[in-house]
This record gives C-alpha cells, sequence and structure tokens, in this order.
C-alpha cells in the first residue's frame, strides 16, 4: 500500500512540474554555487543530480562557481595566512597561482566529474579559456584581484550548442597574460547578462533576503531592483549581504529576467524554485511584474 501510494505520489509531482518543465525547456538558467553551500559533500552530490536533472529535460544550464573555503584550506596548508580586505581576499603573485590552482583544477574537475557520474555531459572551462572573462586589477591594495572589463560569451555559447552543461571557474585574466581572483557572484551576474538568461540562482548559505536577519521567518519573496536598493539604504540588507544583493542587483541590470538569491543547503532548493508553485529563496525582479 505504501508503495502504491509512493508511486501516486511521484506521478502526481511530475504532473504539477510539467508547466515548469515547459516553461524552462530551452531556457538559459545560470546557477552560481560555491563558498559554504559547497562544503557538505553529500549535499553537493545531490545539487549535481538537480543540476543533471534540469538539464535532461532541456533546461540549458551553466554553472558558475566559487571556491573560498578549499583556497584558505590550501593556503593554510602551504603555510600562507589568508588576508581580506573590505570581504576580498588580498591577491598576491602566489596565491592567485594558489586560487587558479584550486578552482581552475580541483573544485571544477571535481564538479565536471560529479555532474557525469551523475548522467550529464560537462565541460569545464575557466574564466581564461577563450578569453571568457577580461579583467583589469581592481584595486591596488588587494593585488591581483580582478574587475572585470569584459566577457566574450562565444565559448559558453559553443558548449551550450553542442549540448554540454558548461562549468565555469571564476578567474579572469588581462592583455597582459596576468590572471586574476574575481568575485563568483559578480561573475555569474555579468555571464548571466551576457546571455540573457531567463533566470540566475545564488546559491548561498541563508534562506534569501530577510527583514529580520535573525528570523528566517521574515523571508522577504520578491522584490524589484528599486525595492532591493531601498533594502540597503535602511540597513535591513547589510554586512556581507549587500554585495550579494547587488549582484542580483547587477545581474537584472544587466539582461537576465529574474535572479533568485536561495539558501543552497536546503534540500532540492533548485527544483522547488524553477519546478514548483512555492518557489524558493528572494526572486529580484526589474519592475512591479514578472
Amino acid at each position: 500500500m505504501h508503495e502504491q501510494f509512493s508511486n501516486a505520489l511521484r506521478a502526481e509531482v511530475l504532473t504539477q512540474a510539467l508547466p515548469y518543465i515547459k516553461q524552462y525547456s530551452g531556457k538559459t538558467v545560470v546557477v552560481k554555487y560555491g563558498g559554504n553551500a559547497m562544503i557538505d559533500e553529500k549535499l553537493k552530490s545531490q545539487v549535481m543530480e538537480d543540476i543533471v536533472l534540469l538539464w535532461l529535460v532541456g533546461v540549458r544550464i551553466v554553472l558558475v562557481h566559487g571556491g573560498g573555503p578549499e583556497i584558505s584550506d590550501l593556503m593554510a596548508r602551504l603555510g600562507k595566512k589568508p588576508e581580506f580586505v573590505d570581504g576580498l581576499r588580498v591577491t598576491d603573485k602566489e596565491t592567485v597561482d594558489i586560487v587558479q590552482m584550486v578552482l581552475a583544477g580541483k573544485v571544477n574537475k571535481t564538479l565536471v566529474n560529479l555532474l557525469e557520474c551523475n548522467g550529464g555531459k560537462a565541460m569545464g572551462i575557466s574564466g581564461i579559456d577563450g578569453r571568457l572573462i577580461e579583467a583589469v586589477a581592481k584595486d591596488p591594495k588587494l593585488g591581483y584581484v580582478g574587475k572585470i572589463t569584459n566577457v566574450n560569451i562565444a565559448p559558453i555559447n559553443d558548449l551550450l550548442e553542442k549540448g554540454y552543461i558548461p562549468v565555469v571557474s571564476t578567474v579572469g585574466c588581462d592583455a597582459e597574460g596576468n590572471s586574476y581572483n574575481i568575485n563568483g557572484d559578480t561573475a555569474a551576474a555579468f555571464i548571466a547578462g551576457a546571455l540573457h538568461a531567463e533566470n540566475m540562482i545564488m546559491m548561498t548559505d541563508i534562506a534569501g533576503i530577510l527583514r529580520d536577519r535573525d528570523n528566517p521567518e521574515t523571508l522577504i519573496p520578491q522584490v524589484t531592483v528599486d525595492e532591493a536598493k531601498e533594502l540597503i539604504t535602511q540597513g535591513v540588507v547589510s554586512g556581507g549581504m549587500i554585495p550579494k544583493v547587488d549582484c542580483c542587483i547587477e545581474g537584472i541590470e544587466r539582461g537576465v529576467k529574474k535572479v533568485i538569491i536561495m539558501d543552497g543547503r536546503v534540500p532540492h532548493a533548485i527544483l522547488m524554485e524553477l519546478l514548483t508553485d512555492e518557489g524558493a529563496g528572494t526572486m529580484v525582479v526589474a519592475g512591479g511584474e514578472v
């Protein structure tokens, strides 16, 4: 009896998901994944399963990832102390080499491998490949921390056309051949904008924008760009959330239809957002209507 109920429930869930599958099939969705949402190995594997499921039903998924904790971990093992100014990692020449090794090597290939093991077809590239992310130094005191000057979206489009899930590590380059550490949220916003993505999903370690940051029940389900800017002015959005919300705004202003900021630690959060009525997290949109 339990098995029958279970199968009936599965069928019901699939039926309810159908309008959303139709809505997103053939559309481009950029997922920013990294930081603390990435630490739990079981959860990481589940997120990759969800991405493969979306890819299998025809969503053109682009996965943009960071890997701050893994960078700090390798730096510690090499006896190098991480240093931050205004939330940005100070990056000397040795550190940018470590960033490139961890992001373009270890983290990128681990995610590609997980996607492939779950039945997906993935290809990993960095922002240096095809000069995808061009950058200059953001501030001399930060060293090789990059400010994006241009995004050459052709390598991602080529991979999407060939049916791959592009997995992008956020390292940039300049005309002189220097490498730069690029903020993952900013890179995702620029890439999603250049792709005119239907949706950009930012997986973080909080539920979304909260009216009271100590109370998850005060989640704000939807805001316009103007409302988001006002929440920053009022101090409702503060601290480390300011750059994240700024990146949501950046994405919308660059041509993304909607941006969702959500807790990447919640199982199947991406599927809840894209394939159910309820959604997950906070949606940022250009104007009053979606």
